[in-house]
């Protein structure tokens, strides 16, 4: 009995994807850094925030799973990490209460939120929930039809960092806005690798992403302008007065994010799971060091 629930355990850490969460945290930190620098922290609500964005990123991971399986996109032939309800570690009824149990901690979180931020925030909570779950479910999957990108900068980028720093201060600030788009441009690279090692398999698959759409080259140059815009919006809003220049403290994350640019560039296929993990840990380190830019402010 203990090795079965050994066993168990491991399939659904396999499925939550320890590896994306700091990503999932990033553009949460930079919208708590703003806050605190205006005076506006709410540790509470900051906190929260954070579970929230971890908790929607977990049930995004399941529905990812198991929603993928049911419409034959991986097999055997994946080159990614292992999807439990594929591997027949965890049946698709199990991978899909586990995603509602999820979503409903989500939702609860939620309700803290709104009572916070009103209106605003119930909408977006519920958008942000049937976006999780449409990106591969339901009858118009996004990331199938080539719409992924858009979102995930919408949902990592504009509701996160802006999201974060309303909660907090009722209002979203000139900086908030700006700064919505290093985070999500850096999160949407993320995806844009993802898309670029399953290339092939999602065009077998009829899985329409970007990166089938637009070929190979104009993927890697995706990735590129992506890294490019994240790291460029800073010493812009430096200039103009909308971040102070302890902001470009940012900038000593981008020896990770160039390894991540050279093996994109560079690899095919399993590599670039490297490449994945790179970018993660370039976003989650990019949020911090912009935190730091602004204690030293």
């Amino acid at each position: 009995m203990d090795s079965e629930k050994i066993v168990n355990w491991n399939a659904w850490m396999l499925a939550i994807r320890p590896r994306t969460l700091p990503a999932a945290a990033a553009g949460v930190m930079m919208g708590g850094a703003l806050a605190w620098h205006d005076g506006f922290l709410r540790l509470d609500a900051l906190l929260v925030c954070l579970f929230a964005a971890l908790l929607l990123q977990i049930g995004s991971n399941l529905a990812n799973d198991v929603f993928d399986y049911e419409r034959g996109t991986d097999t055997p032939e994946r080159l990614g990490p292992i999807r439990v309800t594929q591997a027949g570690l965890l049946t698709p009824l199990q991978v899909k209460v586990g995603m509602a149990v999820v979503f409903g901690l989500a939702a609860m979180l939620g309700l803290y939120l709104a009572y916070l931020g009103g209106l605003p925030i119930i909408l977006l909570g519920i958008a942000a929930i049937i976006s999780a779950i449409a990106y591969t479910g339901g009858p118009f999957p996004l990331g199938y039809y080539g719409l992924g990108d858009i979102f995930v900068f919408i949902f990592f980028g504009l509701a996160s960092v802006a999201g974060t720093y309303y909660v907090q201060a009722g209002f979203v600030s000139p900086a908030a806005w700006w700064m919505t788009i290093s985070p999500g441009m850096i999160i949407t690279a993320i995806l844009v690798v993802n898309n670029l090692r399953d290339l092939e398999n999602d065009r077998k698959a009829g899985k329409h992403t970007l990166a089938v759409i637009f070929g190979e080259h104009a993927t890697k140059i995706q990735f590129m302008v992506c890294l490019a815009l994240a790291y460029l919006i800073i010493p812009i809003a430096s200039w103009i007065g909308i971040v102070p220049w302890t902001s470009l403290l940012t900038w000593v994350s981008l020896p990770i994010a160039y390894h991540a640019a050279r093996v994109t560039l560079t690899q095919k296929g399993r590599p670039l799971n490297t490449a994945l993990a790179s970018t993660g840990q370039t976003a989650l380190l990019f949020s911090l060091l912009f935190w730091a830019g602004l204690l030293f402010s």
